[in-house]
């Protein structure tokens, strides 16, 4: 499955690059986060609860950061298991482009699943999984334009 978008945040690529880095901000804008720290400068562990239709799993997972093009470009992957109902693994690019005070934020976004959610169909995993990308996304948004605080997001 393979998800790719584009949004616009309002903020210089310094800051919106930082903030992908920063736990803090993306433990609230990552649906379903309970727990996310920073293991390393490039590696986080995190603890998330989805429901993908029927299954509803607790994920283990690990993220593995490639900052090396950074602050334009960036790419991360990671996996998370999720017991019984299967695991999950992936990664994406991002590109960050600057446009007057304005970023561009560019992605794609590769992901496979196994167990029962591979079962549930692609169809409901690729909804889903564009539904929680564009619910991370817009959150990103609200707390980069200083709409919602992150003391509210979370």
């Amino acid at each position: 499955m393979e998800l790719a978008d584009e949004i616009t945040i309002p903020a210089p690529r310094d800051r919106v690059f930082a903030a992908l880095n920063d736990v803090a901000i993306l433990k609230a804008c990552i649906p379903g986060c309970e727990e996310l720290e920073k293991e390393s400068d490039n590696e986080l562990v995190a603890k998330v609860t989805l429901k993908v239709g029927p299954v509803k799993a607790k994920f283990g997972g690990r993220v593995t950061l490639d900052p090396s093009k950074a602050p334009g470009l960036f790419s991360l992957s990671g996996e998370g298991d999720g017991g019984i109902a299967g695991f999950a693994k992936g990664g994406a690019d991002v590109e960050l482009i600057e446009d007057g005070e304005n970023t561009i934020l560019k992605y794609v976004a590769k992901a496979e699943t196994g167990g029962k959610l591979a079962q549930l169909g692609g169809r409901l995993i690729n909804s889903t999984a564009k539904k929680l990308s564009k619910m991370f996304f817009e959150k990103f948004e609200k707390i980069m334009s200083g709409e919602e605080k992150l003391e509210e997001a979370s």
